[in-house]
C-alpha cells in the first residue's frame, strides 16, 4: 500500500487534544463561560460546540450521544482524569475568588486553593461532568 510519506505531510495543531464530553451542553457551556472562556452564543442546545481560544486553538464540546454515535463502545473514563484544562487567573486572589464563585454556584470543588511548592496559587474545580479544571496563578 502506498500513500504520502509522513515527512511529506503538513499538519497544523489547532484543536486541544481534549474534547470535553458533556451530558448537558447548556450546563457545561455555562460553567466554561464562568471560567472566562468565550463560547459563542447559540450553541447551548447543539450536540457539538466550539470555542476559539487565544492563539487560535479550539476547545470542543460534544454530548455523550455524539460520541456514542460514531464510537458505540465509548465509556466515560474511571479512576481519575486523563487530561485537565488549566485557567490562568492572573493573580493569587483571582484563584480564590473564581474557586469560591464556582463552588457557590453549585460546582464541586476538588482541591481548595493552596500555595503550591512549584510557585503557584492552585485549585481544582470539577466541571458539571466531573472533568477537573485547574485554576492557577503565579505567587507574588
Amino acid at each position: 500500500m502506498s500513500g504520502p510519506s509522513v515527512a511529506a505531510m503538513t499538519t497544523t495543531t489547532n484543536v486541544i487534544g481534549l474534547s470535553v464530553v458533556v451530558s448537558d451542553m447548556a450546563r457545561a457551556l455555562a460553567f466554561y463561560r464562568a471560567l472566562g472562556i468565550e463560547v459563542p452564543a447559540g450553541q447551548d442546545d447543539q450536540p457539538h460546540a466550539e470555542a476559539v481560544l487565544d492563539g487560535g486553538f479550539r476547545l470542543m464540546f460534544d454530548t455523550v450521544d455524539v460520541i456514542t454515535s460514531f464510537d458505540p463502545t465509548w465509556t466515560a473514563p474511571g479512576g481519575g482524569h486523563r487530561a485537565a484544562l488549566a485557567v490562568d487567573c492572573t493573580d493569587p486572589a483571582g484563584v480564590d475568588t473564581l474557586y469560591a464563585t464556582l463552588v457557590a454556584a453549585g460546582h464541586a470543588g476538588h482541591l481548595a486553593p493552596f500555595d503550591a511548592v512549584w510557585g503557584q496559587r492552585y485549585a481544582v474545580i470539577d466541571d458539571p461532568d466531573g472533568n477537573p479544571v485547574d485554576l492557577c496563578a503565579p505567587l507574588a
